[in-house]
């Protein structure tokens, strides 16, 4: 008699071991590095609110907006069932949770409403720990954010627009912008032909018999947001390249003709749609000069900068966060992955690139914030320094999200872990707002024309002279690269005061640990050409614990 097999449980060959559990419920906020920087910087008085909206980040429900936003993609609805041109773009109710509570926050243009010091550095720390959530959502609320300084340049428009960018309302939908609680704004500079060399752009404008009025005809090529309710673009008026402010609907309650041709099927950043809109006799408003338009909305582009570095400092530390959590509840070669020296070497490598991208984040926010309170010396360093931090810290975040993704192995490829999506976000921010040839000439040219800019960036530098003999003798020879720098160099002379600056700044304010090992690889050499590669003696402990706190 054959004997029969004993009776398995249902599903036994389904148990789940030495998985880690969901990361989510967490603290986005709980990051040494930031609030360290927050306080330091002028906006200690909004720490706990801070930390309120990590909470928030990190919580299941907002983790599953970011989810969800990303997987239900906007829609582009170019008619109605009529036959009527409407030009919307729908989006999942997640994309509304994600927008309602960036701009409830203050994410959005409030900081210029607020007389309170360190508002703008409160705003940037809110950015690092929400968008933790996902990134798209950022994009809007960064452009309306930058309108503002720009529009500041034609005050008629700034007195009536100006309350309603500030505001904390989200109310999404195309109606009359005034008669709205709040509004977004967007930007169109680049067309196909030219880019980021925005002086070639074909739109033109036509004044009208109103002072100040015209129509625009042309096609944008990356347009952002079109779902916002006004935008600042580019045109070339009969006095040349001039900015304009271009509403969705006019204030008779009309459309205003914004053909959206489509929206681009993009690597990532797949929440926020990013259009293809053509203007057909479009009315918009002269903001500034004409001939001035490039200098009207460079206001703009300073801001949406330090936005992309923030938003890489972001993406890092989100991706650092994933990576420390598996590597704490995961078990290979029967020892815990996070107690394994190889990965604990890889870890704190992350974890110093990661602090060193918070650190000048916030630093630059603060510059900013200083820099509109009439701090000439902060003005000259902003300008400098934005362009230096957006050149290398979105440079890094593309390998930096690679090898966080490696830490969780063959489930950091697996779209249910979050980390393609993050993965795919990395390139975006080095792109978006100049690519990295774009930032190293532009350095080199505040270097030459604005020589108060070279000042104020060594005069930081000198801050922290005697404190750690590598630094200085980078500093040295920088500025004698500097003195011959042409455009073959510009990127590793760019790379090179980056580099120098964070150091500096981690000297100053980090343990020293942090700056210790931040030195010794990035400056003194005694580095592989990977994450993890830190050198013999490191203290990985003291790093670690900082970073991934328990």
């Amino acid at each position: 008699m054959v004997p029969m097999p004993e009776q398995s449980p249902p599903f036994a060959t389904h148990d789940v071991t030495n998985q880690p559990p969901p990361l989510a419920p967490y603290d986005a906020s709980a990051d040494a590095a930031l609030l360290e920087g927050l306080r330091r910087e002028g906006a200690g008085w909004a720490e706990e609110d801070v930390r309120l909206l990590g909470l928030r980040a990190g919580g299941a429900e907002a983790q599953e907006w970011g989810e969800l936003a990303n997987r239900h993609e906007p829609e582009l609805r170019t008619h109605d069932r009529y036959g009527n041109r409407v030009d919307e773009v729908e989006f999942h109710p997640s994309w509304h949770h994600l927008m309602r509570t960036a701009v409830a926050e203050g994410l959005a243009g409030t900081p210029w409403a607020e007389d309170r010091p360190g508002a703008h550095v409160a705003r940037t720390a809110g950015g690092l720990v929400w968008g933790h959530t996902e990134a798209g959502h950022g994009c809007p609320t960064s452009m309306t954010y930058a309108a503002v300084p720009a529009l500041r340049a034609q005050p008629d428009l700034a007195k009536v627009y100006e309350p309603l960018l500030t505001s904390r309302e989200y109310e999404p939908g195309l109606r009359v912008p005034t008669e709205k609680r709040g509004l977004l704004a967007g930007m169109g500079m680049t067309e196909k032909q030219g880019g980021s060399d925005v002086r070639t752009n074909t739109t033109v404008a036509t004044p009208t018999d109103e002072p100040g009025v015209y129509t625009l005809r042309g096609h944008k090529w990356f347009t952002s947001a079109p779902m916002c309710d006004v935008f600042l673009v580019l045109a070339q008026a009969p006095g040349g390249l001039s900015c304009f402010l271009v509403p969705r609907v006019l204030p008779d309650g009309t459309r205003n003709t914004f053909r959206i041709q489509r929206l681009k099927d993009k690597l990532g950043n797949r929440s926020n749609a990013s259009s293809e809109p053509e203007f057909d006799r479009t009315v918009a408003w002269l903001v500034g000069p004409e001939g001035r338009g490039v200098k009207t909305i460079i206001e703009m582009v300073n801001c949406t900068r330090l936005d992309c570095v923030m938003s890489s400092a972001t993406l890092m530390r989100k991706t650092l966060v994933e990576a420390g959590h598996h590597a704490r509840h995961r078990s290979a070669f029967g020892a815990r992955l996070l107690d394994q020296p190889l990965m604990r070497n890889v870890l704190a490598d992350l974890a110093l690139e990661s602090e060193a991208a918070t650190t000048l984040t916030l630093r630059l926010a603060g510059a900013a914030d200083r820099a509109v309170r009439g701090d000439a010396g902060e003005r000259a360093f902003r300008r400098i320094a934005t362009a230096v931090g957006k050149y290398w810290v979105t440079k890094r975040g593309p390998a930096f999200t690679a090898e966080a993704l490696e830490c969780l192995g063959g489930n950091g490829y697996v779209e249910d872990s979050g980390m393609p999506r993050h993965y795919r976000e990395a390139p975006l921010l080095s792109i978006w707002e100049g690519s990295g040839n774009v930032n190293a000439l532009d350095v080199l040219r505040a270097l030459g024309r604005e020589p108060e800019s070279a000042e104020s960036f060594f005069g930081e530098l000198a801050l922290a002279r005697g404190a750690d003999a590598r630094l200085d003798a980078t500093v040295t020879s920088l500025k004698r690269e500097l003195a011959e720098a042409d455009q073959v160099s510009a990127r590793r002379v760019v790379e090179r005061m980056a580099l120098a600056l964070q150091a500096s700044l981690l000297v100053r304010h980090a343990p020293p640990a942090v700056a210790d090992a931040f030195c010794a690889t990035r400056l003194g050499g005694d580095w592989g050409h990977s994450f993890g590669t830190l050198p013999s003696g490191t203290d990985l402990s003291a790093i670690l614990d900082r970073a991934l706190p328990v």
